[in-house]
C-alpha cells in the first residue's frame, strides 16, 4: 500500500510502498477514506518533538474509513461498515480508564506516534476503539471528528464545564480553536473569539461567536473582554499553545474564573499565583477525548448541531500531503482544516 512515511524531523514525508497491516483476531483493517492533517504532526516534522516509536513511522491520527476486514473475534463490525477511529487507543484496565478518564490512560497508544497511523491506504485498529459512522455524515469530512472536533468537545464539556449563559473567551481560532468556539456556542455559552486573523474571526462568527477581538487591533484584550462581559469571562479556553497566549487567556477572566489550556507548549508560563489564590481562580489542562463521548459527538454532527463539512476547507491526495503542511505553515486565513485522501 501507499503511505506517507516520517523518517525524522526537518524533512518532508516520503510516499512509499509498505506492507498492508496484518490484524489480530480482535482488530479491524480499515481502508482509509481520509485523515485530518494536524498541527501535532507538524510538531514532529518541524519542531523535533519526538515520537514514541522511532522513525520510520507512518503519521496521521485522525482517520475515517470503511472496514476492509474484521478479525475472527470481532462481533460489532463487518466488512463495509463506515467507521471513525479515535486518535488515542486506551487499555481499559488502568486506574484512569476505570475511573472514567480514559483520555489520560496510563498506557495510551496514539496513531502516528506509538504505532503507525493513517496517512496510508490502510490502518489496523482494535475493534473495541472504533465507532460506527452514520450514513448522514460524509465519510471524508467526518474524519476530523476524530481529533479536531472531539478534543475541543472534551475541553468544553468536561474540563471547562461550559453551561448555558457562561461567557467563554476562546483564544486562537484555528483548526482546533474554531471547534471550541462552535461547541461552546452549541451548549449555550456566549463566546468571545480572539484571534490575530480576521478571516478566522469571520469563521468564528459563522459558527456562533457572540463577539470577536483581534489582539492586533485591541491594545488590551483583557480589558476589552471585561468591558464586553461586565467584569470578565467565566471561562477562557486557550487553543494556541504559547506562553503569551496562555497569559492573555488568563487575563480575560473574572474573579473565580476558569482557565482551560488546550494548546500544547513545552515552555514555562508566568501566571500570578496570588491572583489564582486570592480570587479562587482555576487552571486546568485538557487532553483528547473520552471514548464515552464520541457517540454523543457523532450524533451532534449527524443532526447538524455541530458543523463538520464546512470546516474541511482543503483536500489533498496522499501524494501531496507535504503541500498540506506547507499550507499550515503559511497560516492562511481561509484554511481551517485540511485532510489527506489516500
Amino acid at each position: 500500500m501507499k503511505a506517507a512515511v516520517f523518517h525524522g524531523p526537518n524533512q518532508p514525508l516520503k510516499i512509499e510502498d509498505v506492507p498492508v497491516p496484518k490484524i489480530e483476531d480482535d482488530e479491524i483493517l480499515v481502508k482509509v477514506a481520509a485523515c485530518g492533517v494536524c498541527h501535532t504532526d507538524m510538531h514532529y516534522i518541524d519542531h523535533g518533538v519526538p515520537t514514541f516509536k522511532k522513525p520510520p513511522l507512518i503519521l496521521g491520527h485522525e482517520p475515517s474509513g470503511v472496514v476492509e476486514k474484521a478479525g475472527s473475534a470481532v462481533k460489532n463490525f463487518k466488512e463495509g461498515d463506515k467507521v471513525l477511529l479515535p486518535a488515542v487507543l486506551t487499555c481499559g484496565y488502568c486506574e484512569f480508564c476505570r475511573t472514567g478518564r480514559e483520555n489520560i490512560c496510563q498506557t495510551m497508544v496514539m496513531f502516528g506516534n506509538n504505532i503507525d497511523g493513517a496517512y496510508a491506504e490502510y490502518v489496523a485498529a482494535p475493534a473495541k476503539d472504533a465507532f460506527h459512522l452514520p450514513d448522514e455524515l460524509p465519510l471524508v469530512e467526518a474524519c476530523i471528528i476524530a481529533d479536531a472536533i472531539s478534543t475541543p468537545y472534551h475541553a468544553v464539556k468536561n474540563r471547562a464545564e461550559v453551561k448555558p449563559g457562561d461567557t467563554v473567551a476562546v483564544v486562537g481560532c484555528g483548526g482546533v480553536g474554531i471547534n471550541a468556539v462552535q461547541v461552546a456556542a452549541a451548549v449555550g455559552g456566549s463566546v468571545i473569539a480572539i484571534d490575530v486573523q480576521n478571516g478566522k474571526l469571520d469563521w468564528a462568527k459563522k459558527l456562533g461567536a457572540a463577539a470577536t477581538i483581534n489582539p492586533k487591533e485591541e491594545e488590551n484584550v483583557g480589558k476589552a473582554v471585561r468591558k464586553l462581559t461586565g467584569g470578565g469571562a467565566d471561562i477562557a479556553i486557550e487553543c494556541v499553545g504559547t506562553p503569551a497566549t496562555i497569559e492573555l487567556a488568563f487575563s480575560t477572566l473574572k474573579k473565580g474564573g476558569r482557565l482551560v489550556i488546550l494548546g500544547y507548549s513545552a515552555k514555562e508560563v508566568a501566571l500570578n499565583a496570588g491572583k489564582i489564590m486570592y480570587f479562587e481562580m482555576e487552571v486546568r489542562g485538557t487532553l483528547g477525548c473520552r471514548p464515552v463521548d464520541y457517540p454523543k459527538l457523532i450524533e451532534l454532527a449527524r443532526t447538524g448541531r455541530i458543523k463538520v463539512t464546512e470546516l474541511v476547507t482543503h483536500k489533498f491526495p496522499l501524494e501531496k500531503i507535504n503541500d498540506a503542511f506547507d499550507l499550515m505553515r503559511k497560516g492562511d486565513e481561509k484554511a481551517l482544516r485540511s485532510v489527506a485522501i489516500p
